[in-house]
């Protein structure tokens, strides 16, 4: 009776303890899982914060397109000055002369691809007011045959497409300014936009015009087919899909070829439902059994 009393105070403990275990287990992961979480809600915070602040940035900096190859921070911190202080200024859209080269090497040291003819830019204001008085500087020419298009590096700046354009079928090699004067018969242009490569730099074969009012996009509608370096562009409103070209009911229809209508007879009979096919009869394999002869007619045939 001892021993049985003995044994059940020490399966107590066993218990106890593996209760006591079980509890401080559980108390730490807990704990890692609130740590986990709390990390997490602050990475989101940050990523949050992170964005937010690149808004801000972005409202405050203009984008400057169509820019000559040969020019220079100075140059472009001279140019928009005026409008406010300027934190920094940044070169996009360069192509290195060699491929070894970075394009952020390239831009400081200037050595740009021989048939580069426009880089892009970044103007980062200190004042967000001074950001939009740049804006001024939209379509002016800042060299021989180079206006440039100055915009709001937001994200949230609207586009409106009722005074816009799209092109296809451009020249690769195509510049904006040859855009702008075949499209300034219509009205004014504001801003003209052509998609580029970024390795390359050369032009994708399409792009957008901005006139100022509604009435040029109308006129603009008429270039429709009309040759531009060589080539036949294409110019509907920004939103609207080609329709594809439908056939004429008076079109008369190409004869066709008596060999392949047979083809696709023999096709459509061999495709078609025959129906079950009976299983023929296995041919026996034993010999056949001569017939007995009567006495009687053996003597006759003799």
């Amino acid at each position: 009776r001892e021993s049985a009393l003995e044994q059940a105070d020490e399966e107590e403990e066993k218990k106890l303890f593996q209760n006591k275990a079980k509890q401080k287990k559980a108390a730490s992961h807990a704990v890692t899982k609130s740590v986990a979480n709390s990390d997490a809600g602050a990475t989101v915070k940050q990523q949050k914060k992170k964005k937010e602040v690149d808004e801000t940035v972005n409202r405050r900096t203009v984008f400057v397109g169509n820019l000559p190859v040969n020019c220079t921070v100075q140059a472009l911190k001279s140019r928009f000055k005026e409008y406010g202080q300027i934190k920094s200024i940044r070169f996009r859209s360069l192509v290195p002369a060699e491929d070894t080269l970075s394009k952020k090497v390239a831009a400081i040291k200037h050595k740009v691809h021989p048939n580069a003819k426009f880089v892009n830019a970044y103007v980062v204001f200190k004042e967000e007011c001074d950001a939009i008085k740049a804006l001024k500087e939209n379509g002016t020419e800042i060299a021989t045959g180079f206006h440039i298009r100055v915009d709001i590096a937001s994200k949230n700046s609207s586009h409106d497409n009722k005074r816009s354009v799209f092109l296809g079928n451009l020249s690769y090699d195509i510049s904006d300014d040859a855009v702008r004067e075949h499209f300034s018969v219509c009205g004014g242009v504001v801003a003209v936009r052509i998609v580029r490569d970024r390795k390359t730099g050369l032009g994708k074969g399409f792009g957008y015009v901005l006139f100022e009012n509604t009435d040029a996009v109308h006129l603009a509608l008429k270039l429709n087919n009309s040759v531009l370096m060589g080539r036949k562009i294409r110019v509907k409103r920004c939103g609207e899909k080609w329709k594809t070209p439908q056939k004429r009911p008076d079109q008369p229809r190409a004869p066709k070829d008596r060999g392949d209508t047979m083809l696709k007879k023999k096709r459509c009979s061999s495709d078609s439902f025959v129906g079950e096919k009976a299983i023929p009869l296995k041919k026996s394999t034993k010999p056949k059994r001569l017939k007995a002869i009567p006495k009687k007619q053996a003597g006759k045939n003799k």
